[in-house]
């Protein structure tokens, strides 16, 4: 009998057991799940502010002349909306059958410099594909990872720390000053940099995974447990794996893994405005799209009868055919249960659908995504 691998830490992983976070394994990362109430710092993240340790995420610098050229081709999403310093891209990097190998945000300083922030369970896979498309097109940019466990020698690793919530930037700023003046005009999807006393250069990205307003900070890994603590004491509560689920669900955001992969093209991920079919650019993934086109929908399910709770790979039944649940959980922010579902097409929004749960068919109703932004609930 082989022994499992040990699991990864982040920089923070001793902050969160002083902190006295129970501690799960999320693909192979030593994680906290909450830190007591997942349902406090839910609330939080939606009424306050809150902060996520996203460490494990895995930040990747691709520089060099071919960049651009490099990155038209291996994402879906249009890089060339790319021109103003700063600015960032989600999209989805395919395979040639239009699998989904990862999503991920891209950020755009310079003609030669892009950033990349990729999951954490898909890092290894991402970065070896990258290279190998590298080689292949001979664009010879150079790919560097700057995430702890793996950064090349002489090379600073990142840490990652995601504020979220109506108060999150005002937070962020009293705790640090110097991150005012560059970030206080950023659009969401922007990004700025600033040099902060005692920490040194901190990126400053107004987005994240949650539906509220917010920053995540890419920081120098050995000023994590400071950046931390200087938030906490601004009244930055602490939130883990759990609330960050339900937030982002509410959200109506994907979870890779759950919600696409690698035999799901984003077509049926409800993420078709993520792929760029419409200009002369050609990309990985590009002709089987165009093939296969869109064969199921992508929706939101609100549970209507008592009984259960929506949760991933139930079966949706529908007049058209089968569908399943991708992810489900109950909101705290709503007092129901939603999904997300890959159902057949042509299902509009406001049918009922009925679900599996514990052999018992529960009706359903079919919603458009997102439920909850900046927090308010959208549908009902």
């Amino acid at each position: 009998m082989t022994s499992s691998a040990p699991l990864k830490h982040t920089p923070l992983n001793a902050t969160h057991r002083a902190l006295g976070a129970r501690m799960v394994d999320f693909g192979g990362w030593d994680m906290p799940v909450n830190y007591g109430s997942q349902i406090e710092e839910h609330h939080a993240v939606r009424q306050d502010a809150g902060m996520f340790d996203v460490s494990h995420m895995c930040v990747v610098d691709l520089e060099g002349a071919n960049t651009r050229a490099f990155l038209r081709q291996l994402v879906a999403n249009n890089i060339d909306k790319l021109q103003t310093p700063g600015k960032a891209l989600y999209s989805c990097m395919l395979n040639p059958q239009g699998g989904v190998i990862d999503d991920l945000i891209i950020y755009f300083f310079r003609e030669d410099w892009f950033r990349v922030v990729v999951n954490a369970g898909t890092a290894e896979g991402d970065l070896a594909w990258m290279r190998e498309q590298n080689a292949a097109m001979g664009t010879g940019v150079s790919i560097t990872p700057r995430r702890d466990d793996n950064v090349p020698d002489g090379i600073a690793p990142f840490a990652i720390i995601a504020v979220q919530g109506p108060n999150a930037r005002e937070k962020v700023w009293a705790a640090f000053p110097a991150t005012r003046a560059p970030s206080e005009a950023l659009k969401p999807f922007n990004a700025a940099f600033a040099t902060e006393p005692g920490i040194g250069e901190i990126m400053v990205a107004r987005t994240g995974y949650t539906g509220e307003d917010g920053f995540e900070l890419v920081i120098p890994a050995n000023a994590a447990e400071q950046v931390w603590n200087t938030l906490k004491d601004q009244g930055v509560r602490p939130a883990g794996l759990g609330a960050r689920d339900t937030l982002r669900l509410e959200a109506g955001m994907n979870l890779y893994g759950q919600d696409m992969d690698i035999h799901v093209s984003p077509l049926n991920a409800g993420l078709s405005w993520t792929v760029d079919l419409q200009s002369d650019r050609d990309f990985i993934g590009k002709a089987a799209l165009q093939a296969q086109g869109q064969t199921q929908q992508f929706v939101g399910l609100i549970l209507r009868e008592k009984g259960g709770v929506l949760r991933a790979h139930q079966v949706v039944a529908t007049p058209a055919g089968d569908g399943e649940i991708t992810s489900g959980t109950f909101s705290p922010s709503m007092q129901q249960s939603i999904a997300f579902a890959r159902i057949p097409t042509g299902i509009a929004v406001g049918s009922d659908v009925q679900v599996v749960i514990r052999d018992k068919k529960l009706t359903a109703t079919v919603v458009k995504l997102p439920f909850v932004r900046n927090g308010k609930a959208l549908v009902s």
